[in-house]
């Protein structure tokens, strides 16, 4: 049968869809039964999902549908619901990575199940925030240029910066607070707080690439979300503020050459960025039922160094839902924050528009072409931007892709190469008490007594739809823990990872990311989930849900004994990584690294690299505020190098 990759599905595919989904999701006292219904919202959802994962959830639904023939003798159609529980317990058991392609379409049909009004509001959850006030219009609108396919532009500036994020946006600011004529170049759109409406799958599908499913290729299938956006990731992260540890530092002086980095010499850009942001500790009053959990577990088991995180959000009132867009503002992102200063001080930006091309002139950068969305006669705009000095900012895998696709910054063979993601695992746990995770600040606590083992702690939870994908279980078990989603806390923890990965071009100069997890990280996840299960278990948790292939549900700490002694795999573990680093990575040798200590790249003088890929190492904390201080300090090297 042939497979269009159109929507909406066929009604053979919906068909098998429905059968699928109502033997993952069984009537519970709350819950609808799964099937039609929830092929219905399925179809809502692809219509605003990148096209691949629609023709993914279309072929799918044939290998499902066929795929029992060898072992049952007939097609999924025909199976009893009994015969047809076994199956899909079969394809989850299949190895890496086959078992990839059910555990992915039961992911979407679970999500699209729960994404609806009367789920949130049957178990009692907010199903969307509620506005706030407008904003009034701002003068800084003026110094907008939205892609509209209207006719080329040519514009010159001082300065070019492409991407608007802890990188770009900062460097934008401080040198339009100098003077310099700034243009700033984003590929994603401006969305102000109105828009944010705190609904994480239309929210993830307006502000993130790929509508936030970017998965690394190696022995683990890691979820590894872009923002592309106005204010890149700080528009959508959790506001979570580290300085880089000195040991850090003095790694790079070390390995790397830099000798220009050290505590003091990095505290006051720091300081600067801080007071922009306005970082403080979270709040108390807002640190919710998950951060009571947490801190009664560590002070059961007597463990110290945990707390409050520092946060760049002062006026938070805990709407939950920071990684989705602040609709009150309060998180100081890049896009309340840097990106107007930048445009108070003169600097314009171009947003909807993409580079495709760096430009140069006798051996220097001369400037960038860019292209926007397409207009309503299908037509792109077109912006030619000439500038003899260009700073790329388009975040860890953007911008090696785009330097691989245009065949510069490469005379070392590192581009794309060295980079760490901090890999991340969580654990969800349910307790007799009511936690109500989601009227809360997701990520306002922190475990800091394991962080020289290469383990830092942090606060995890998500939206009903979202951790309804999560749950690698379904039938009976998964809907009575779903019922009990206001029971349920959730707390996580990233790796310092000593794992390496990569950024390659595949087919149509696409970008991937090639990651392989070690067993140095490996054995690191697993300590931490231990750890974490036994926190929840001494605060009281009636189960505990590591995201562990064979490890569903844990009842009580002695199965953590089996759990401390599996061999697990790489492919056993749910991760996910926010924090990509190191891929146009920092050095003194331009034999052994992409840009120099003043952020210029070795091999062409005007182009300059300010974002999370010259970072030379995993920094083992959330690195937004350590990209931002090292852009403060790049914008002044740059400013003193355009005076030459």
């Amino acid at each position: 049968m042939a497979v269009s990759v159109s929507t909406p599905l066929s009604p053979f595919e919906k068909a098998v869809l429905a059968q699928v989904a109502a033997t993952l999701i069984p009537a519970g006292q709350r819950i609808d039964a799964g099937g039609e219904v929830t092929v219905e919202r399925l179809e809502r959802l692809l219509a605003a999902a990148p096209g691949a994962v629609t023709t993914f959830a279309r072929v799918a639904s044939y290998l499902m549908h066929f795929g029992s023939l060898p072992r049952h003798a007939r097609p999924l159609s025909w199976l009893g619901p009994e015969a047809r529980e076994r199956y899909l317990r079969e394809w989850s058991e299949l190895p890496y990575p086959l078992r990839l392609l059910p555990r992915g379409l039961f992911a979407l049909l679970k999500s699209a199940h729960f994404m609806e009004r009367q789920v949130f509001e049957g178990l009692d959850c907010r199903w969307r925030v509620d506005p706030v006030a407008e904003e009034k219009p701002a003068r800084t609108l003026e110094q907008v240029v939205e892609s509209d396919g209207g006719p080329e532009l040519e514009l010159e500036a001082n300065v070019i910066v492409v991407g608007s994020g802890a990188g770009g946006a900062v460097v934008a600011k401080e040198l339009a607070e100098l003077g310099y004529a700034v243009i700033m170049v984003e590929e994603g759109l401006y969305f102000r707080r109105k828009d944010f409406t705190g609904q994480a799958i239309s929210m993830n599908q307006l502000m993130y690439r790929d509508g936030g499913m970017t998965f690394t290729v190696g022995n683990a299938a890691i979820l590894l979300p872009q923002g592309r956006t106005v204010g890149g990731t700080t528009t959508i992260n959790s506001g979570t503020c580290y300085r880089a540890p000195e040991k850090v530092f003095e790694s790079w002086r070390r390995e790397a050459g830099l000798v220009e980095f050290t505590s003091d010499s990095m505290a006051p850009h720091f300081e600067r960025v801080e007071r922009v942001m306005g970082v403080a500790a979270a709040q108390e009053a807002y640190l919710g039922g998950v951060a009571r959990i947490i801190r009664r577990g560590c002070e059961r088991m007597g463990i110290e160094g945990h707390g409050p995180l520092l946060r760049n959000a002062p006026e938070c009132d805990g709407q939950g839902v920071c990684c989705f867009g602040c609709p009150t503002d309060a998180k100081r992102g890049a896009n309340v924050t840097y990106v107007p200063m930048a445009l108070q001080r003169g600097a314009l930006l171009l947003s909807g528009f993409k580079v495709t091309q760096i430009e140069m002139e006798g051996g220097r950068i001369a400037g960038v072409v860019a292209q926007g969305a397409p207009g309503a006669d299908g037509r792109r705009q077109r912006a030619r931007l000439r500038a003899p000095a260009v700073v790329l900012a388009c975040g860890t895998i953007q911008t090696p892709a785009l330097l691989l696709r245009m065949g510069l910054a490469n005379g070392s063979g590192q581009l794309g190469r060295n980079l760490s993601i901090h890999p991340a695992a969580s654990a969800v746990a349910e307790f007799e008490e009511v936690i109500h995770a989601w009227n809360s600040i997701p990520q306002g606590y922190a475990i800091e007594a394991f962080h020289n083992e290469g383990m830092l702690f942090e606060g995890a939870f998500v939206p009903l739809d979202v951790l309804a994908g999560l749950f690698p279980f379904h039938g009976r078990p998964y809907v009575e823990l779903m019922e009990r989603y206001n029971h349920l806390a959730a707390f996580g923890f990233l790796v310092k990872d000593t794992s390496r990965g990569r950024v390659l071009l595949g087919p149509g100069g696409k970008e991937f990311v090639l990651y392989y997890l070690n067993k140095q990280d490996r054995l690191k996840l697993q300590k931490g989930l231990e750890i974490l299960a036994r926190i929840y278990f001494a605060a009281g948790a009636r189960k505990v849900v590591p995201g562990v292939r064979n490890f569903d549900i844990l009842t009580e700490p002695a199965q953590l004994e089996g759990f401390r002694n599996a061999r697990l795999k790489a492919s056993d573990f749910e991760l996910s990584a926010y924090h990509p680093l190191g891929t146009a990575r920092m050095g003194a040798d331009p034999h052994r690294s992409v840009v120099g200590p003043n952020h210029e790249c070795h091999d062409h003088p005007g182009l300059y690299i300010v974002d999370g890929s010259c970072i030379p190492s995993s920094l083992g904390v959330n690195p937004m505020l350590t990209i931002m201080a090292m852009a403060t300090r790049a914008a002044g090297v740059i400013a003193a190098q355009l005076e030459d």
